[in-house]
């Protein structure tokens, strides 16, 4: 994974804004990936069996209870006794169910309740039950279990820390469950602690009670929402400062919600306690009310060296990581990841996408869409440079995930999955692509459960009434970009009229071609200028227009709305038969004080170059003469034009040819 930094970024730490901004190393999104890709989060292979046995039941709620006390003292072992219990629905006839249960790092005691005895092996456990159960039971399991005092990457402790870190299949190495995200359910929490221990975790505070002498706390956390087994998190550490604020809700302001900042002696949370209001304000405005009955975040330590980690209602933070566009990505995903949770690894662009494009989409609130814009040009820039080569979504992640560090690839999942998603806002609009956002959002059958990207796409087909499966196919689903090789012609046709011809060729060769609307910009020689956007729906495709006014310039895609791409545009004529002349580039270009343009006259023809500013305006006119058949080299002494960017054009009997020139002296 390169560890490059993007040239933007010194912009967007110089923004003032109404909070104060720390100097930002990375994108948020950046340092999210660098934290999931680089950290070993599945068990060794081989040996590793993933969880392959059939599923016939639907989790309803976990009840964990661990006695951590231990953990927080002397040598800091890793080694704790818990409970599960494990509430079930049942979806056909079963008289056993398979759990995910990491042999090297769980060992399990005994099965109670409605389970009898039990088989352990290939990280799979094996429960088998009192009876067979039918449809529509609801059935109880508890499991007795031991966390081996070993560091398995997902259960960490340390000088008085503890927490978990579960992203993709951690959750399998401290407690036993069916660990995939299409199997989301409610959780509670009871964990036995110091009395001088702060522990938070998913969903609201039920209760802490002291027991013993004093010594000893014990927390119980409660999720009324679904939650993935992945997103479920133990936060605490010895002497945690804590700070409470509160939002309130849009649709009821007389009622908030509480968002708890942990963290660490010597910080200080207060930049990002005062952002949690508008940014908060505008998630909810734009996605759906914020889902969840609190949230929050909570800095480790130097065991969770970068980046952060969603946990539903409970963001994990680097030491000291208060920085705005890492709590704004990690937030995002409050909406995008965990009250919507990718189905399957195989639809994670509904996660690390949404809350990438999110994080841009953040500073537009308060600098604008030209700050959004800057911010989403600075991903496709580095996704150009660093793409590996693989799809968004690749359809045998969704039953065998991949290496963290594909997973997680930031030029792929993060950045081109959020550039899709701008891309996307520019083929629908504004207004129907925030439509389509919130429409994902507000489905009562999406809201707190699992979805796959088809069901997003549902959702956008639903409100525009319109079919982007086309869409979808060629840029989740397919690899790379598409490389625009351009070139138009301008004839005088008499009668002070013009006809431009503008042809569109793709030359990338996986896939061969990406259906887009494009916007060609033509700039005429008063000044004033048009723009067309037009369906490029077949390769080497032509459009024509013809005008009364003389154009000088033509642009393709002049805002940028495909990101990601490569393109040049050449004034020429493709596939309309031998030209009579031909135009070279300048050389030397960029220009310091002189450079030459030459060009090529088949036949006597009447020549005219003229030199335009990069506002369509003619400044210098070096040659107005008839040129007989040849060769011909015009030296253009630049001394006394201003650095910047330049045109030249070469009218050659109706004809005319522009090429950039560059002055650089």
């Amino acid at each position: 994974m390169k560890t490059h930094a993007l040239a933007f970024l010194v912009f967007i730490s110089g923004i003032s804004i109404g909070f104060a901004q720390s100097e930002l190393s990375d994108y948020g999104s950046k340092e999210c990936s660098q934290r999931k890709s680089m950290t070993a989060f599945l068990p060794d292979k081989p040996g590793w069996q993933e969880s392959v046995a059939p599923h016939s039941y639907n989790v309803l709620h976990y009840s964990l209870t661990l006695d951590l006390y231990a953990c927080y003292l002397g040598s800091f072992p890793n080694d704790f006794k818990g409970t599960n219990i494990i509430t079930f629905s049942v979806d056909s006839v079963l008289s056993s169910i398979h759990l995910d249960a990491v042999n090297t790092s769980l060992t399990i005691d005994s099965v109670r309740m409605a389970g009898v005895s039990f088989t352990h092996t290939g990280n799979l456990l094996t429960i088998i039950l009192d009876r067979s159960y039918n449809p529509g039971e609801i059935v109880s399991v508890k499991i007795c279990y031991t966390h081996k005092n070993v560091n398995d990457n997902a259960f960490y402790t340390n000088g008085g820390f503890v927490f978990t870190d579960s992203e993709p299949e951690g959750a399998r190495k401290w407690f036993p469950c069916w660990d995939k995200p299409s199997d989301k359910a409610t959780m509670e929490l009871f964990a036995k602690v110091p009395s001088s221990v702060k522990l938070g975790s998913n969903g609201i505070l039920a209760d802490s009670i002291l027991s013993g002498n004093g010594d000893t706390l014990i927390y119980h956390w409660v999720s009324n929402e679904n939650i993935a087994t992945y997103l479920m998190v133990i936060t605490s550490r010895v002497n945690y400062n804590l700070d409470i604020v509160y939002w309130h809700k849009l649709n009821n302001p007389d009622d908030s919600i509480p968002i708890r900042f942990y963290f660490n002696p010597g910080e200080n949370p207060g930049a990002i306690e005062n952002m949690m209001t508008p940014i908060t304000n505008w998630f909810s405005e734009k996605y759906c009310e914020h889902p969840f009955q609190k949230n929050g975040f909570a800095t480790l330590n130097s065991q969770f060296g970068w980046g952060g980690m969603e946990n539903q209602t409970l963001t994990s933070l680097r030491p000291n990581g208060w920085q705005e566009g890492l709590v704004a990505h990690e937030y995002a995903h409050q909406w995008f990841g965990d009250m919507i949770t990718c189905a399957t690894w195989a639809d994670i662009w509904l996660n690390e996408g949404f809350a990438t494009w999110s994080e841009a989409f953040w500073y537009e609130s308060y600098g604008g869409y030209s700050s959004y814009k800057a911010t989403i040009n600075a991903y496709a820039s580095d996704y150009l440079s660093y793409n590996p080569g693989w799809a968004i979504s690749v359809p045998s992640w969704a039953t065998n995930t991949p290496d963290a560090n594909i997973l997680f690839n930031y030029q792929i999942t993060y950045e081109k999955g959020a550039c899709v998603l701008h891309q996307l806002r520019y083929v629908l609009g504004d207004s129907l692509f925030f439509a389509s956002l919130h429409a994902y959002c507000s489905d009562p059958e999406l809201k707190y459960q699992s979805a796959t990207i088809n069901d997003f796409l549902t959702k956008v087909n639903e409100v525009t009434n319109d079919d982007y499966e086309w869409f979808f196919n060629e840029w989740i689903y397919e690899p790379n970009h598409p490389a625009y090789h351009n070139s138009y012609n301008i004839n005088d046709l008499g009668n002070s009229q013009w006809q431009i011809n503008f042809f569109i060729e793709q030359t990338q060769t996986s896939p061969s071609f990406f259906k887009m609307p494009v916007e060609i910009k033509i700039k005429f020689n008063d000044l004033s200028d048009t723009t067309f956007r037009v369906m490029n729906d077949v390769n080497f495709q032509q459009f024509t227009w013809i005008f009364n006014k003389q154009p000088v310039l033509v642009f393709f895609d002049p805002n940028k709305g495909i990101v990601l791409k490569t393109a040049n545009t050449i004034v020429g004529v493709y596939g309309m038969g031998p030209q009579s002349e031909y135009i070279s580039q300048n050389y030397p270009n960029p220009v310091d004080t002189k450079t030459q343009i030459s060009y090529t006259l088949n036949k006597p023809s009447k020549v005219k170059i003229e030199i335009i500013n990069i506002d369509g305006k003619v400044i210098y006119t070096p040659l107005n003469a008839f040129r007989e058949a040849g060769i011909y080299n015009l030296d253009l002494d630049c001394t006394t034009f201003p650095p910047g960017l330049y045109y030249y054009q070469v009218i050659i009997e109706g004809n005319t040819y522009i090429r950039k020139m560059v002055i650089s002296h």
